[in-house]
C-alpha cells in the first residue's frame, strides 16, 4: 500500500502538467530554481577561491589558473554538475517561496471539497527554510564525507530522503494541521514519508531534469500529505 500510495501521488502531480496554472508556477519554480542554484553555485565558487590559491604551478604542466578557467568557459557545466549537490539545498530553500501556490494549484484540482488551508506567511516559510539550511548543510557534508566509501550513495540518499521528505511533509500537512499536528502526522508516517524524500533526491542528482523537481516534489508531498490522512481518516476534509 505505501508504495502504491508514493507512485499514485507522483503520478497525480505529473499529470496536473496540463493544467495551465500548474505549468505558470512549474515555469516560475524552475526560473527560481535556476537563480537559487546560481546563487549556491557562486558561494561555493567563492569559498573556493578564497581556501585555494589564484594560481599555482605544477612541474612539467606549468601556471595553473583554474578558478579562472571555471569561472569563466566551463562555469555553466561545472553548475550542471555541481547541481548533482547543490540542488538539495535548493530545493529546500524552495518551499519557502511557491509552497502554498503549488498545494493551492493541486487542491483546487483534485480535493475541491476541502476549505481553504491557512496560507503561511512567506516570512514565515522562509524563516523556517533557513532555519532547516543549516541542518541540510551539515548533513550532505558528512554524506559528502561518506560518499567516497561503499556505503557512500546510501548514505547520501538515505540522509537527503529523510530530511527532505520531513521538510516537504511537515511544510504541506502545517497547512491543515498547525505546527504541532504536522510533527505528529511526519512522526506517524515516518517511513513512507522517508521513502518519498529518497525517490525524491534521486531526481535531484540528475542535472536539468532537478530543476522540475522542487515544483513535483510539493504537488507529490500533498497529494501523499491527503492520501495517508484519509487512509487514517476516512472523514478527513469532508
Amino acid at each position: 500500500m505505501d508504495r502504491h500510495v508514493i507512485f499514485s501521488a507522483f503520478a497525480r502531480a505529473l499529470a496536473q502538467l496540463s493544467d495551465p496554472r500548474f505549468r505558470a508556477v512549474l515555469w516560475k519554480g524552475v526560473g527560481l530554481s535556476v537563480a537559487l542554484l546560481f546563487v549556491a553555485y557562486t558561494v561555493f565558487i567563492l569559498t573556493l577561491q578564497w581556501v585555494l590559491p589564484e594560481s599555482f604551478t605544477l612541474p612539467i604542466i606549468g601556471e595553473i589558473t583554474f578558478v579562472d578557467e571555471l569561472l569563466s568557459i566551463a562555469s555553466i557545466l561545472l553548475m550542471l554538475a555541481l547541481s548533482v549537490f547543490l540542488m538539495v539545498p535548493v530545493a529546500s530553500m524552495f518551499t519557502g517561496f511557491f509552497l502554498d501556490d503549488v498545494a493551492d494549484a493541486v487542491e483546487d484540482v483534485h480535493y475541491p471539497q476541502l476549505p481553504k488551508a491557512e496560507r503561511i506567511t512567506l516570512a514565515d516559510n522562509i524563516r523556517e527554510s533557513l532555519a532547516f539550511l543549516g541542518v541540510l548543510i551539515l548533513a550532505n557534508i558528512l554524506a559528502l564525507i561518506l560518499f567516497f566509501t561503499p556505503l557512500g550513495p546510501f548514505a547520501f540518499y538515505g540522509i537527503n530522503g529523510f530530511l527532505l521528505g520531513r521538510e516537504y511533509y511537515r511544510m504541506v500537512a502545517v497547512r491543515r494541521l498547525g505546527r504541532e499536528g504536522a510533527k505528529a502526522a511526519f512522526r506517524k508516517h515516518l517511513a513512507v514519508v522517508w521513502i518519498a524524500g529518497i525517490l525524491m533526491a534521486v531526481p535531484l542528482s540528475i542535472p536539468l531534469v532537478n530543476l522540475l523537481i522542487p515544483v513535483l516534489g510539493v504537488a507529490t508531498f500533498t497529494h501523499l500529505f491527503h492520501r495517508l490522512e484519509r487512509y487514517e481518516d476516512p472523514n478527513f476534509g469532508i
